[in-house]
């Protein structure tokens, strides 16, 4: 991504160094502005807003290619989202901007400043070339009177909650409507789904393939404005014919061999003896479609066309299910990762512990269904989950730390097929919260151990716990103490005795990054389990740890370089 800085004043300047590293930007003069402008994702000046609008106003030609623009006061206070707020990134950056400066993010976007979804935002998402009045449209979505029909299941974010009778339909598909035109108070969102095969014979002209393709449109009814991509046989990569009547688009080829796989419903031996593959069009349409989809569900929606020597079939990429699988961190709202916040925005369903949809419930959207439950239910919101997301929903599964250590990643992705598009967001853990907090235990080799038995047989754990404590791994336990397992941490802190020396440094944080946090230390022979509860997490560290300035320290080589002070 190409973000570029410009800055006059020295206060500017320091500015902007600040947020040159976080955003991956570089600092530019003001007369570098023109050239750089077409190649640029987003722009940041410090210069008041009256100034910036002087100075990009001639270079301002389209929201859908220009950058977005974001404005930073002199004082920093504000970080304010000038232009190309959603398609240009401006919204995005500006609050990625006032996050690193501590200002505050000025976003006027109607949907942003509502907290609801826009419809430029899911022209975005899909993709989608736009047949209508698309600001009526916007507007109408915002005000609660559009009615949004999604026949292709798209998971779709959130949608304003209805305020009445709609006055605007908008709608999704790959398909032409039923007339001409667009009709009035109908906006149209064709998204790319459609693969189109071609077979030819040789020295095919340009005007045959273009009459065939237009079949597609006149007869079955697809709107070739959906197309993704088009594909043939490897033997066609350079028909000239066919090339000329989908110009600018590419066309994809694939082996005969890799084609005569392809299950199809017209098969042809005449093709398979002429090329190699008793299907061109189809199978490629397929292929190409199954390529394309990585591993979305695909169908035949044309089966093979003849023309003048040519043949057509289309194939649809079916859009998948959507889970997110969200950690929020230990709690601290500033260490919940920024990716966190963008997908509890995109889920029209979240689901989660009831403590832990409270910690993002003023995140979400408007019209965002929430699935909360309490303790101990966590295979069944996994299982939950997964099943909504296999209806076609968008879906947030959450949980503190990050979500694939000890938490709802393993139980969800067991059950999650092919089906479902999975995205994983990773959050700060519990371990790397608390090792913060006590310094830098785990600067070497370590491991994690979870010492509830609930779903591991005490015997297990206490083999792992053995083979850390003889392998000398600094050992972070997870769920160490509760009221019904209250000897096990001795158990675990006698093994780690029988081979580490007394003076280890052994290290405990409760409620790390949230209210009531505790941190304290104490050597290995002194440690009392008896201060530990289910909110702590215990550090033990290895024979190299050592206590610095009242912070655990074991270092990155085997050997201390120069002695502690």
């Amino acid at each position: 991504m190409s973000i570029a800085l410009f800055a006059v004043t020295e206060a500017g300047r320091r500015a902007a160094a600040e947020v040159a590293g976080p955003l991956g930007a570089t600092r530019h003069e003001l007369d570098e502005l023109a050239q750089l402008w077409p190649s640029l994702d987003g722009a940041v000046f410090f210069l008041a807003t009256g100034a910036t609008v002087r100075l990009i106003a001639p270079l301002l030609a389209d929201k859908r290619t220009d950058p977005g623009v974001v404005c930073v006061d002199e004082a920093r206070r504000f970080a304010v989202a000038l232009a190309g707020g959603h398609e240009g990134g401006a919204n995005a950056l500006a609050t990625r901007v006032a996050a690193v400066l501590g200002a505050e993010p000025v976003i006027t976007t109607a949907s942003d400043a509502a907290g609801s979804t826009g419809l430029d935002e899911l022209v975005a998402l899909l993709g989608a070339t736009v047949d209508g009045d698309l600001a009526a449209a916007g507007t109408a979505l915002l005000d609660g009177a559009a009615h949004v029909e999604n026949p292709l299941g798209f998971p779709l974010p959130p949608m304003p909650p209805g305020t009445g009778e709609p006055r605007h339909r908008i709608v999704i598909t790959d398909r032409m409507p039923p007339a001409p035109a667009t009709a009035a108070g109908v906006t149209r969102l064709v998204p790319p789904t459609l693969v189109v095969g071609i077979g030819s014979a040789r020295g095919v002209p340009p005007e045959a393939v273009a009459a065939i393709l237009d079949r597609l449109r006149t007869g079955p009814g697809l709107d070739l404005r959906a197309v993704r991509a088009y594909a043939s046989v490897d033997l066609k990569a350079g028909e000239a014919g066919i090339l000329a009547a989908i110009a600018p688009a590419e066309l994809l080829t694939y082996p005969a061999a890799v084609l005569a796989g392809v299950d199809v419903p017209n098969p042809s031996e005449v093709v398979r003896a002429e090329v190699g593959t008793a299907s061109v069009a189809e199978a490629a349409a397929l292929h190409a479609a199954a390529e394309l989809g990585g591993g979305a569900p695909v169908e035949l929606v044309v089966e093979k066309i003849k023309g003048d020597n040519v043949t057509v079939a289309a194939a649809r990429i079916r859009p998948r299910g959507r889970l997110a699988i969200v950690g929020l961190g230990p709690g601290a709202a500033d260490l919940r990762v920024p990716r966190a916040d963008t997908e509890l925005r995109r889920a029209s369903i979240v689901v989660g512990l009831d403590q832990y949809v409270d910690q993002v419930r003023h995140l979400l959207r408007p019209g965002t269904e929430i699935r909360a439950s309490g303790l101990g239910d966590e295979e069944q919101r996994a299982a939950d989950a997964v099943a909504l997301a296999a209806k076609g929903h968008a879906v947030a599964l959450i949980g503190s730390g990050d979500a694939g250590v000890y938490a709802m990643a393993s139980p969800a992705l067991q059950g999650a097929g092919p089906d479902i598009d999975v995205v994983g967001v990773p959050g700060v853990t519990a371990a790397l919260a608390a090792a913060s907090l006590l310094g830098a235990p785990l600067g070497h080799d370590h491991v994690l151990i979870s010492l509830s038995d609930l779903h591991t047989p005490w015997p297990v754990i206490e083999q792992r716990v053995a083979a850390a404590a003889s392998a000398d791994l600094v050992t972070c336990f997870y769920n160490p103490r509760s009221r019904d397992r209250h000897w096990q941490l001795g158990a675990a802190l006698d093994a780690f005795r029988a081979h580490r020396p007394p003076t280890t440094p052994v290290g405990a944080v409760r409620q790390a990054g949230r209210p009531g946090q505790r941190v304290w230390t104490a050597a290995l022979a002194d440690f009392d389990p008896a201060e530990v509860d289910m909110l702590t997490t215990v550090v033990v560290g290895s024979s190299a740890t050592r206590m610095v300035a009242g912070r655990m320290v074991t270092p990155r080589g085997y050997r201390w370089t120069a002695a502690p002070p």
